[in-house]
């Protein structure tokens, strides 16, 4: 057969019996290619309902929360405690020298102080402790530092003080008071005066508590026994006051609420991290979208930068619901 007669017969398939001509099925010319990118085409189109899209969003949002929870307490918990430490101590050495920081549980309008307002100054040189104390001891207090339990009397008060704070999250500020020998010294400032405090014991849960007589003055401090970020209870120090008792004002609450006892939870903000968890749903369903339709290395410059932020905050959320000395 000639050239011409090949190029006739190609000519008679492909060109109607009015001449006109016949189109090309999809795929004729390259079946194996079109049949490839349909498949792919078909893949990235995948509705939001498909059991691939669930599966990898839930297993991103596991990633985000894990990273960030891990990101929060071991990185930036620290550097948060640090930066609320210093701000307290210029606030309360601000109002020490101008004769304005609380004297006791109320401020002067009769009030209870706020819950976190700097009272007193802790310092136990023997561990390298040198601490700004808030008021009361929600999980929330404890971020920013050691906390004084609102049910016991202002340090250096007649009676029994009690000063929680945590063992390894948020700078861990107590995390070595179970070192502390019998006779260290503790000072506490408040606007009342600067009392001195002597080591007498350590203490567990069931343990008996060294007789305090009446008219003398104690500081308890408390933190989480155990392995770190694993609490299996509390770890207590009593140290009795050298020296007369301070004027130190009485407690204004009689009974703690749960959230302000050692290892206290609080859920007050359990619906900030329901929308915080809301708004991470919708930042991956976005980023995964985008992954599939629009390419890996933009949804990585896209949504990235926001998992990670809104990460952090539902890892902060997360902490306020583990107990407060952890």
């Amino acid at each position: 057969m000639s050239i011409a007669d090949i190029g006739a017969e190609r000519a008679s398939r492909t060109t109607a019996p009015t001449g006109v001509a016949r189109p090309v099925a999809p795929g004729a010319l390259f079946p194996a290619a079109n049949q490839a990118d349909d498949a792919h085409l078909s893949d990235a189109i995948a509705p939001a309902t498909s059991p691939g899209y669930v599966v990898s969003m839930a297993l991103f949002l596991v990633a985000a929360l894990t990273l960030g929870f891990v990101a929060n307490l071991v990185f930036v918990s620290p550097l948060e405690h640090q930066v609320a430490q210093t701000k307290a101590f210029n606030l309360l050495r601000f109002e020490l020298g101008n004769e304005t920081a609380p004297l006791g549980p109320r401020d002067s309008d009769h009030r209870l102080l706020a819950l976190g307002t700097p009272m007193a100054e802790l310092s136990i040189p023997s561990i390298g402790v040198k601490e700004v104390v808030g008021e009361g001891t929600t999980s929330a207090v404890l971020m920013s530092g050691p906390g004084h339990e609102r049910s016991t009397v202002f340090p250096g008060g007649v009676g029994t003080s009690v000063i929680l704070g945590r063992a390894a999250a948020y700078g861990g500020p107590f995390g070595r008071i179970n070192e502390l020998a019998k006779g260290a010294l503790i000072k506490v400032t408040t606007q009342v005066g600067t009392s001195t405090f002597r080591v007498v014991d350590h203490r567990k849960a069931g343990d008996v508590i060294p007789h305090l007589a009446p008219g003398d003055a104690r500081l308890t401090l408390a933190t989480a026994a155990g392995p770190a970020f694993v609490p299996s209870g509390v770890q207590w120090v009593d140290a009795d006051l050298v020296g007369s008792p301070l004027a130190a004002a009485k407690p204004a609450i009689a009974t703690l609420p749960g959230s302000e006892r050692p290892l206290g939870i609080d859920v007050s903000s359990l619906w900030l991290l329901v929308l915080w968890l809301g708004a991470l749903v919708l930042l991956l369903g976005g980023g995964i979208w985008t992954w599939r339709r629009r390419g890996h290395a933009r949804a990585w410059i896209i949504f990235s930068a926001p998992v990670a932020v809104v990460s952090l905050f539902i890892a902060g959320q997360i902490t306020l619901l583990l107990p407060n000395l952890m």
